[in-house]
């Protein structure tokens, strides 16, 4: 099943997007997540991927918390699912998420910095609740919010995590993310088969859906160009179908 993502990126408990993770590049979408969150549950979908960037960028957070509640509770009225990361930097955090009632948990500098929390996270909860997240720009990996490099390359680490259990992935150039520039299809490739790749970073229609689909991709996340008119929510749920036919 091809899954498709609308983005829901809280900053001081509103819907924003960044322009390559850059908190001074910022858009407000909307002041109020869970109304949001109904739009694109309304139009179909039945995942949300929600990023807590105060978490990620290391500043307090109380009300991304408050507003990731709010769309918790919408999503169970659609009997929906939440995807979410930013700030999940131990177990404790990892626990406090699920607890609340998010589905699955994304985790990139966990995933770097403290493996054998990763793992115990694993064993915890299994495969299918723990994503990690490839953030990448110029072919290294990014932590921290994007602001720091990991010492190791994406296939080294997509490698070593899928051998440890990992296996959904996440995969981001940063460089791309909220600039419509296309998803970057040539770093994905030599990654697909190691795992699940959701991809995201740069989609600005319906063609990059499909070319994700037809690459292999397990989904796609929607951020700016759904946002911004550029592609249809339905018609992208339409194009994850299995009897979608592709061009």
């Amino acid at each position: 099943m091809f899954t498709i993502y609308p983005a829901l990126d809280l900053r001081t408990g509103k819907v924003v997007r960044l322009m390559q993770g850059d908190p001074q590049r910022l858009t407000l979408y909307g002041e109020d997540p869970a109304a949001v969150a109904r739009r694109w549950l309304e139009q179909g979908a039945r995942w949300l991927h929600v990023v807590n960037l105060d978490g990620a960028l290391g500043e307090a957070d109380a009300e991304n918390r408050r507003a990731l509640l709010q769309v918790l509770r919408v999503t169970q009225e659609f009997q929906a699912q939440v995807q979410f990361g930013g700030g999940l930097r131990s177990l404790e955090s990892v626990e406090d998420a699920l607890a609340m009632g998010v589905h699955r948990v994304v985790l990139g500098t966990m995933a770097s910095e403290q493996p054998q929390a990763l793992l115990k996270a694993l064993e915890r909860f299994g495969a299918e609740r723990v994503a990690v997240a490839l953030d990448v720009r110029d072919g290294q990996l990014r932590v921290r919010g994007w602001q720091s490099s990991a010492p190791y390359s994406p296939l080294e680490l997509m490698r070593h995590l899928h051998d440890q259990g990992v296996r959904i992935f996440i995969y981001t150039d940063t460089s791309r993310d909220g600039l419509q520039s296309g998803l970057d299809l040539e770093g994905m490739r030599p990654l697909i088969g190691l795992g699940e790749i959701i991809a995201s970073g740069g989609v600005r229609g319906l063609e990059d859906v499909q070319a994700a689909r037809r690459l292999g991709c397990q989904g796609v996340i929607l951020g700016r160009a759904l946002y911004e008119g550029k592609i249809d929510l339905r018609e992208a749920l339409n194009a994850g179908k299995a009897d979608y036919s592709l061009p």
